[in-house]
Formats: structure tokens, sequence, C-alpha cells
């Protein structure tokens, strides 16, 4: 298998190009890499033998795998024909339908931030022409990121891409709430952020593996009727669930709005 990352010096393309050598599911002379900037170069320093690919005719032909990762309303930019290759789409609102244009076997993945640490969530979906080869392929490819999952609506991809795709975000927006909160109050900036990542991150990490059982969480706290529990009802009487699903559905709009934005940024 050869890989080419169009976007490589970009946050996930980066992410997945050092994670398929550093694992050893591509070697570097197995790996092509296109970046609309030269001085991204020492983000491979390390590995000797990554081909830098002059355009994405040069990644077509080095590549049998395509990994598409820039930003969706960079992609008119991106002229590619890839008849015969199978091409992996990380860009949210570029639907199967767009991709196809290429002429390659498409699919589309939407890693998050936790790929960085291995831990990702990557759900993807193949149009018609993914054969049982390719879905193995990509499982392949995208484990080094974390753990995968075969969707089979692409409507489901787009509400991924606002759920799991946020990564970090929505953790990262309650805990400045919480800081906020203590800092006003008086507590020291640095003994807030040791008593918010207790909750954010430690905390949470007793939801590993028992999401599904969240509502009986929030149900034994409120039980308890004590400090908590009167929080989580002040929460919900201010509307904390209605605009996780205003934000939710907000993020799926944007969604569906990024591709027809102009050019600009970097890939």
């Amino acid at each position: 298998m050869r890989v080419g990352i169009i976007g490589a010096n970009g946050w996930l393309g980066a992410i997945l190009g050092r994670r398929l050598l550093d694992s050893g599911v591509v070697t570097p002379d197995r790996l092509a890499v296109l970046t609309r900037d030269a001085r991204s170069q020492p983000l491979y320093s390390g590995y000797a033998g990554v081909t830098w690919a002059r355009d994405a005719d040069d990644i077509v032909a080095r590549c049998d795998v395509i990994v598409v990762s820039v930003r969706p309303h960079d992609w008119e930019d991106v002229i590619l024909a890839a008849p015969g290759r199978l091409l992996i789409s990380f860009m949210a609102g570029i639907t199967l339908s767009d991709l196809a244009q290429t002429g390659a076997r498409c699919a589309r993945a939407m890693p998050n931030a936790a790929a960085e640490l291995g831990k990702s969530y990557t759900p993807w979906i193949g149009d018609g022409l993914v054969t049982a080869g390719d879905a193995a392929t990509l499982e392949n490819v995208l484990s080094v990121l974390g753990s995968v999952e075969r969707l089979h609506d692409e409507a489901h991809l787009e509400l991924m891409a606002a759920v799991p795709g946020s990564g970090s975000a929505y953790p990262a927006l309650m805990a400045q709430a919480m800081l906020d909160w203590l800092t006003q109050a008086g507590v020291a900036p640095e003994t807030a952020c040791r008593a918010v990542e207790g909750v954010i991150c430690n905390a949470a990490q007793l939801l590993e593996g028992r999401i599904a059982q969240a509502c009986q969480v929030l149900h034994d706290y409120r039980d308890y009727r004590g400090m908590t529990a009167a929080g989580l009802d002040a929460a919900d009487a201010a509307g904390f669930s209605s605009s996780m699903r205003i934000a939710l559905d907000a993020a799926v709009e944007r969604g569906r709005m990024l591709r027809r934005q102009p050019a600009g940024g970097t890939s």
C-alpha cells in the first residue's frame, strides 16, 4: 500500500502522516505528501524517504490510497483526477457525490482532536464502489488515529462532524465557564485550573465505557439531592440541554455552508 496525503502539513494531515509512519503501517518510502508550503518539510524531517509530491497528479501517479485533508472551501482548488484509486476525505460538507467527480472509489471519514493521542473515534462511510478490500484498507489506515466505525448513512456522518468532530471544544467551553466562576469568586487562577481539570479531565474518565449510562449517572446525582443535584436542576431550567441541541444544529448547518465559502486558509 502506498499512501498519499494532500494537506499533509495541516493539523489532521500531519497527525495522520506521523502516526502512519510511527506505527509502521507505511514505511517512509511508501508515503507521499503534498503541501502548499515548502517550509512544512521539517514536519517529516525525521523520516528519510518520504516523497514530497509536486502536485496532485504526482500523488495520484505514486499512490493507490489518497487522503485529502484540506479545508472544505479549499476543495475547489484541488484539481484531482484519481480513477482506480481509493480516496479518503477528511472534509466536512464535501459529499461522496462531490468526491465522485475524481473518478476514485470514495470514502469520507471524520477523525477528531484525540487523533493526536491515538484515541480518536473515527466514523467513516464509503460510496458504492468501495470494496471489502478497500474497507479493510480504510480501517488499517484510520486505526492509527484510534477506534474506527463504518456508517451506512451519509447524513449521519454530518452529525458526527458536529459531535466527535468537535474534539475537546465543548468540554473546553464548560471548563472556561467553571474557571470564570471560580476566579470571579476570588479563587487563585492556578488553583481554579487544578480544580476544573479535576472535573473535566479526571472525573470525566469515570464515564469511559459507560456513556450509554449517562442518564443513570445523572439520575443517581439527582436522587442524592445534594449540591450537584441543585446545580443540575438549575442548568436544565436555564436551558442547558436545549442550548447543546442548538449548538449542534448550528455546527451541522455550518458544515453544509463551508464548501460554499471563498477559498482561503491553509492546507
